[in-house]
């Protein structure tokens, strides 16, 4: 894989000429940046901007004005290459809070398709309703402990929107062991590009190291490979990088989320 070129189409495909991120957000190209507005379950944020040490500042205080006076929370995606390079510090400066380092990787979709199996006792059951999303939640509680309520019910929330508004741009999965949901994770097409995002995968403590994270990413990428998409990209946590790495993935960039909350 050509690490310049596939660098080069996920900045243009995914950043600049990004589509909306579902029926109820709008995609803005004003004032030196391309940035998403929708409700407050929805993802808002920067995703590209062009500026320099002389625009940076008016640039950032203008972004702080538009999501304050809509009453959102909002993330400046802030890419390893991004410029000027003292942006971290000047977000800082402005308010924001930096979240944890993620790691941008990405793989050719039809190199991982071979199935390891499921662990015995454990099924996959497609998400397409509410309950579902319910049992995906559960899953996102049982992997990451009950601090992350409100970030699973704001994910619920957001997954729900998809299934119901633009269902042919995502696909998600929930792995069953009976009855007790244990790992949550979807993919989200971006059409006319050539990548598909894969999200979540977080399993549950007393299933990990058992195949079911690498079993959710071939299952995926099938159905990537099935709708005509080259790649899957992923931001990747410090827990899933080292797994995606041995699959194949490699590192384009790192990126953090930078956060405003008015």
């Amino acid at each position: 894989m050509n690490h310049e070129a596939v660098l080069a189409a996920y900045d243009r495909q995914l950043r600049h000429d990004a589509g909306s991120e579902g029926a109820g957000t709008r995609v803005e190209r004003t004032g030196g940046v391309v940035r998403v507005t929708g409700s407050a379950h929805d993802w808002n944020g920067v995703l590209w901007a062009d500026i320099d040490v002389t625009t940076a500042d008016p640039v950032i205080a203008a972004q702080v004005r538009h999501y304050t006076d809509a009453g959102r929370e909002f993330e400046w995606k802030l890419h390893s290459y991004d410029r000027p390079a003292d942006l971290a510090e000047r977000l800082l400066a402005a308010g924001f809070e930096a979240e944890p380092l993620e790691t941008v990787m990405v793989a050719e979709a039809d190199t991982l398709l071979d199935d390891p199996g499921l662990p015995d006792g454990i099924r996959l059951l497609p998400v397409t309703d509410a309950a579902g999303v319910r049992l995906m939640a559960e899953a996102h509680l049982a992997a990451f402990g009950a601090d992350d309520a409100a970030l699973s019910e704001h994910l619920a929330r957001r997954v729900l929107d998809r299934l119901t508004q633009t269902p042919d741009e995502i696909v998600a999965v929930v792995a069953m062991a009976g009855d007790r949901p244990v790992c949550g994770a979807r993919m989200e097409f971006r059409p006319g590009t050539d990548f598909a995002g894969l999200w979540g995968g977080g399993t549950d403590p007393q299933w990990r190291g058992k195949g079911i994270y690498r079993a959710m990413v071939a299952h995926r990428a099938r159905l990537a490979v099935a709708r005509g998409y080259r790649y899957l990209q992923v931001d990747a946590s410090d827990d899933s990088r080292p797994i995606l790495d041995r699959l194949g993935f490699a590192t384009l960039c790192t990126t953090t989320p930078y956060v405003y909350r008015p």
